[in-house]
């Protein structure tokens, strides 16, 4: 595999946009199947194609926010955006391989459970272009975007430590994954470097798509004390929020700290304690953006943690968060990316 390029994001876009600027065109969009000998030379002509994993297209997390930045692209630059969204695994392959067969000069596989499936369909179809988010394809047609997030997990977790009341912490995952670990032990991490005797739970559903498994799980942590609870968990996490938004209308004192958007805009700020940023939605435009200029970089894989913006805290957590707590969070975020502070993986 070449050897991985950590670039920071918004460079990338930045780099592409001025390619476009300056007329470059000795690469043009690839038409069908993906092949540059095939180039259209117009935007319009470019197709891009995603399929979700089994949390789906309205899952209020990495789903929803990928389709929502191709609809952003279909709008400004008049190309054609389509998803498929697969209820099971035997979904991934089909689906990925419909998008190869229509022509589609991108496909995008959403989530790290579609990386052996796009494997196979990648290595199938050499001329086809693919990307995927939060899994490496050893593929020289394919484009893979990692996530630090355990950085930013950290950053939510110096929060949740400096304002719980009760000193009961958890988290819900919705797999237990190397991905999903991140998660987990990066906000162990911060809530640990500033409040250690804080008691922290960590629960796993069997998958993105258990709201029910979400709602019971939360309510276990919140009845065993917990007053705040981190969810990483896509569809499953919605009903993390209908448990804290059934308990907030008794009158009792809980949070849920959101994922991957500002999921304080769905669910609302009086139970969204702040939310940790993974900007799929600018990957998402970056990588997509390659192919209409011509320039699309397979066989890359690129890292995006704190340094890059790739990761963060949502803007509107002044809201819930007081400044002596978020200065203490710039601070921590400055300590990662100069590296005096290093955050466990797993």
């Amino acid at each position: 595999m070449k050897k991985a390029v950590k670039l920071s994001l918004f460079m990338l876009l930045a780099f592409s946009l001025v390619l476009a600027a300056c007329g470059n065109n000795s690469s043009k969009p690839a038409a069908s199947g993906g092949s540059e000998g095939e180039a259209s030379g117009t935007a319009s002509s470019v197709k891009i194609g995603m399929v979700t994993d089994t949390g789906g297209v309205n899952d209020k997390s990495f789903n929803q926010t990928s389709w929502e930045a191709l609809q952003a692209l279909q709008k400004d630059k008049g190309i054609k955006v389509e998803y498929l969204q697969s209820k099971s695994e035997a979904d991934y392959q089909p689906n990925l391989n419909q998008f190869v067969k229509d022509g589609y000069n991108l496909t995008w596989g959403i989530g790290f459970a579609l990386q052996s499936a796009l494997t196979d369909i990648a290595k199938q179809n050499p001329d086809s272009n693919f990307a995927i988010i939060d899994a490496a394809v050893d593929a020289p047609n394919v484009e893979s975007v990692l996530f630090s997030e355990n950085e930013g997990s950290f950053l939510v977790g110096v929060i949740a430590g400096k304002m719980t009341k009760s000193n009961k912490i958890g988290f819900v995952g919705g797999m237990d994954s190397p991905t999903i670990k991140k998660f987990e032990v990066g906000f162990k991490a911060g809530i640990q470097a500033v409040n250690p005797d804080a008691q922290f739970t960590a629960v796993y559903a069997s998958g993105f798509d258990k709201p029910d498994e979400g709602k019971a799980a939360a309510a276990t942590l919140y009845n065993d004390g917990a007053d705040i609870i981190f969810q990483a968990a896509g569809g499953t996490g919605t009903g993390v929020f209908n448990e804290a938004l059934d308990r907030k209308s008794q009158g009792q004192s809980v949070w849920v700290i959101g994922v991957d958007k500002d999921q304080s805009l769905e669910f609302g700020d009086d139970v969204t304690l702040t939310s940790m940023m993974k900007r799929v939605d600018v990957a998402i435009k970056t990588v997509s953006q390659q192919v209409i200029d011509g320039t699309f970089k397979g066989g890359t894989t690129t890292t995006l943690g704190l340094k890059d913006d790739g990761v963060g805290v949502a803007d509107t957590s002044s809201k819930n968060v007081p400044q002596d707590v978020l200065d203490l969070v710039q601070s921590y975020k400055e300590k990662i990316v100069s590296g005096e502070v290093k955050v466990p993986a797993e």
